[in-house]
């Protein structure tokens, strides 16, 4: 389970409360946020029920910030005991300038570091060619043969 905020060198990733409740249900209730994570806004009580904490230990959630500002959500997800994923959306104006992969690069430190995966995977829509980019970016490699969705992994070689 997490214990406290996540740092990269540009983003810092701060778990989510129900203190969050408004800014998420606005980023989620607009469709730029959402085009890739389901492509439909999503409720108030959707967003309370999913991304304000209240699934952990099996969903970790955080606000993402840079230079203080929240510029987006990110989650880990346990999928075994030494696995498991990673999601991460940014509002609009805030992509096209690293901040995903270096989210990205914090958020694989912390499970492969400090949890100890040896395995974490991203989906990200095929279309979706800039947040493909990022994760490669962030270390991530495809998996041949991942069926109609796009899969990519992190496999750390020593730890992270």
């Amino acid at each position: 389970m997490h214990q406290g905020p996540v740092g990269g060198e540009l983003t810092r990733l701060v778990p989510t409360s129900e203190d969050d409740l408004h800014l998420l249900a606005g980023w989620f209730a607009d469709p730029g946020f959402v085009e890739h994570w389901g492509g439909a806004p999503l409720s108030r009580e959707e967003v309370a029920a999913k991304y304000l904490g209240r699934r952990r230990p099996e969903v970790e959630s955080f606000v993402v910030l840079a230079h203080g500002e929240p510029v987006g959500y990110a989650q880990y997800w346990y999928a075994g005991a030494a696995e498991g994923g990673l999601d991460l959306v940014l509002i609009p104006g805030a992509r096209g300038r690293g901040l995903g992969p270096d989210a990205a690069r914090a958020l694989v430190n912390h499970v492969c570091g400090t949890l100890e995966w040896q395995r974490v995977t991203v989906d990200p829509a095929e279309t979706n060619v800039r947040a493909v980019r990022a994760w490669e970016k962030a270390g991530f490699r495809r998996v041949p043969g991942g069926g109609d969705t796009l899969l990519l992994e992190y496999r750390p070689t020593r730890g992270c």
